[in-house]
């Protein structure tokens, strides 16, 4: 029997561990494997994961009788480095020693290189990341907060966004390269973004703070008022970063982050439900109209992605007030593997090249 050539995809999460099998960008098999709070409060330290979450990668493998499968390369979630431009990278000593110390700061999207690397090392092939959260590719205007000492940063879901953008190109029959985009993912956080022939020249920091409230962060809020709450010693410092961060957005008003759950409410009639969404719909159309001005007005398409991108009412309240912009592309769902995956084949056919990640010290 002949071993069919595959691309291993590892993309570890706060409480997940997701992994994929493609051969020639199509999925032969996937899994999510669970952790629970209890089994990983065993570890201080999110390096301290590393064995047991390959344990899964190898339960996986065996599952799907490894001896049938030639892994030509490993493609894990990138995490945090400091600000690369987006591509691809090879994981390197130096990459895994910023990542084992947490230098960047510390999440489960950590293990995604070195759990690659684990892997690749077994199977004797190369090992890479792809458009990590830390992807900067900033204009110098966009980086200007108004306060010298803050300057904005480009944190934000670049592994989707590049990957539902280069989706959009291939729709339209042009290169990814020489389009003018706006760029929305839609889930948990969202982050929205002006593309410009492959660049992301201007995008909010979508883990802690800018841009539209989502269904669990609190998104740019009235500074002074803020700094009020913050003076106010009503709130610790752990529970003020979880209003903007985990417990804000729908979650705060609503006591709930699923907006699936919303969408039912509204169906049964119920105006606060319906009221919620069309505020945060409003405040992410606004949020992509601005990207108007950043691209001049010239804007040859607009994509909604990510995990609210699926549900049809949402989008269709965005689309009223966006689309006089630009024509509306909708690639619903967050795509991460594929996007591994289409990344891994594009340098294994030598469409995009690799990059050296160079350690800052």
């Amino acid at each position: 029997m002949t071993s069919e050539h595959v691309v291993l995809a590892i993309n570890p999460g706060s409480s997940t561990t997701k992994l994929a099998l493609y051969h020639q960008l199509e999925q032969r098999s996937v899994q999510t494997f669970d952790h629970s709070v209890q089994e990983l409060s065993r570890f201080g330290r999110i390096s301290e994961q590393l064995e047991y979450r390959l344990s899964f990668v190898n339960e996986f493998l065996t599952s799907n009788n490894k001896h049938r499968y030639v892994i030509e390369a490993v493609m894990g979630r990138g995490g945090l480095l400091h600000p690369l431009k987006g591509g691809v990278y090879r994981i390197s000593d130096d990459m895994k020693q910023d990542l084992m110390e947490a230098k960047y700061g510390e999440h489960a999207c950590n293990l995604g290189a070195l759990m690659a690397d684990s892997i690749s090392r077994q199977y004797n092939c190369p090992a890479y990341i792809a458009d990590p959260v830390v992807v900067d590719e900033m204009i110098n205007e966009a980086r200007i907060s108004g306060i010298p000492e803050i300057e904005r940063k480009s944190i934000f879901h670049a592994l989707n966004h590049k990957c539902a953008a280069r989706t959009v190109a291939e729709m339209m029959g042009k290169p990814y390269e020489q389009l003018r985009m706006i760029v929305a993912h839609l889930g948990s956080g969202i982050s929205i973004a002006s593309h410009r022939y492959g660049y992301v020249i201007d995008v909010n920091n979508a883990l802690d703070g800018e841009g539209p409230f989502t269904p669990e962060r609190s998104g740019g809020v009235p500074v002074g008022d803020f700094m009020r709450l913050v003076l106010s010693g009503r709130y610790s410092e752990q529970q003020l970063k979880k209003r903007i961060t985990g417990e804000g957005g729908l979650f705060a008003y609503w006591n709930s982050r699923d907006v699936r759950y919303l969408e039912e409410k509204i169906s049964q009639g119920d105006p606060t439900a319906e009221f919620y969404l069309r505020a945060m719909v409003y405040q992410v159309s606004k949020e992509i109209a601005s990207h108007g001005a950043v691209l001049e007005g010239r804007i040859d398409a607009i994509v909604l992605t990510g995990g609210m991108a699926n549900y049809d009412e949402m989008v269709k309240m965005i689309e009223k007030r966006i689309s006089f912009l630009a024509p509306v592309y909708v690639i619903g769902g967050e795509r991460e593997m594929y996007s591994l995956a289409e990344n891994a084949y594009a340098i294994l056919e030598g469409k995009r090249k690799v990059m050296d990640y160079v350690r800052i010290s």
